[in-house]
Parts: C-alpha cells; structure tokens; sequence
C-alpha cells in the first residue's frame, strides 16, 4: 500500500498497490503491519457498510469523542464520494482545517482518519456503497458532529447536497 499523508496531520490517502497478470490483479487493502508502520492506529473492532440511494446525498460530518474515539478507514465500493475529514484536534498543528479526497470504485483509493476528526462524505453517483473499518466499537454516548456546511470550517463540496438527515443539517455552529 501507498500512504500519502494528506494537509491535515495523521490523515491519509491510501492507495493499493495492484500485482498484474492476465487474470486481473491482486492487492492488499489492510495490513496490521504496515498501518503500525506508519504510525496509524492498527486496531479493527467493527466494519460497516453505508448505502446511498441518490447522488447528491451528504452524511456527516461525524465522530466519537474519548475515551471511545475512533479511527477510520473509508473505501467506495460502488459508485464515487467525496470524503471529508476535519481536524478537532485543539492541540492539532492543522486544528479546524479540512481535507476532501474523491474516493470511487474505479480509482480504488482509501482515506483513513484518525481519532478526533469528523467525517463525512458526498455520494457523486446514485447506488454508491461504502465499507469502513473502525478501531472502536460504536458507543452513542460519545457520538458527536458538525454541521456540514459551517462557516467556521469552509469545506467546498464538489456538488449540491440533495439528501441529508435532519440530524446532520441542524447540528448547531461551532463553539471552541
């Protein structure tokens, strides 16, 4: 695998690296080893999988606050998204900044997001699935969001939102 760390710190685009021959490829998608090598956090407690129906629909932005924050790892199965991360971190060197990443089943790539940061994600393409791996076991107690269109974070989505629960459209603003 390929990490590339993206402006926001200990978040990272990740790419597979693809073993030709003429049958197709083979690649790896998650390794203990080489996520601990680069410093991430390697535990996996939970998977899960989000369907979209419709392009244009936002979920997001969420997270889990300690001592059950998660880290995530992001993969479009079918269709595309736009993946968002946000820096919560008060003592982050890149605190309140974001980073969106096109992640689709044709390019493959990964986003992980370290504990702290808020995610969320536009579908670009209706029938979009995604499969995330979690390092914590979800605890509703500690779940928190933003509002994904906060002027105190200034995140540029690619297209119009069509479709967003009433959950994550009143998330109130900001507060330090």
């Amino acid at each position: 695998m390929i990490f590339r760390e993206t402006r926001i710190a200990g978040v990272f685009e990740i790419e597979i690296e693809r073993h030709k021959d003429e049958r197709g490829f083979f690649a790896r998608s998650w390794c203990k080893n080489e996520f601990q090598e680069n410093g991430l956090n390697s535990a996996l407690a939970q998977c899960n999988i989000s369907y979209n129906v419709r392009k244009g629909t936002l979920r997001g932005m969420h997270l889990q606050t300690e001592p059950h924050g998660e880290a995530k790892l992001i993969r479009c199965i079918a269709g595309a998204i736009y993946d968002v991360a946000i820096d919560l971190r008060p003592h982050s060197s890149s605190y309140r900044q974001w980073t969106g990443v096109e992640l689709s089943a044709g390019n493959r790539k990964m986003l992980y997001i370290p504990e702290g940061c808020a995610h969320g994600f536009l579908t670009l393409a209706d029938d979009t699935e995604i499969f995330y791996q979690m390092s914590e076991f979800y605890h509703p107690e500690s779940s928190r969001g933003v509002r994904w269109n906060d002027p105190v974070f200034q995140v540029k989505w690619p297209e119009a939102v069509e479709v967003i629960s009433e959950r994550d459209r009143t998330y109130p603003d900001f507060v330090e």
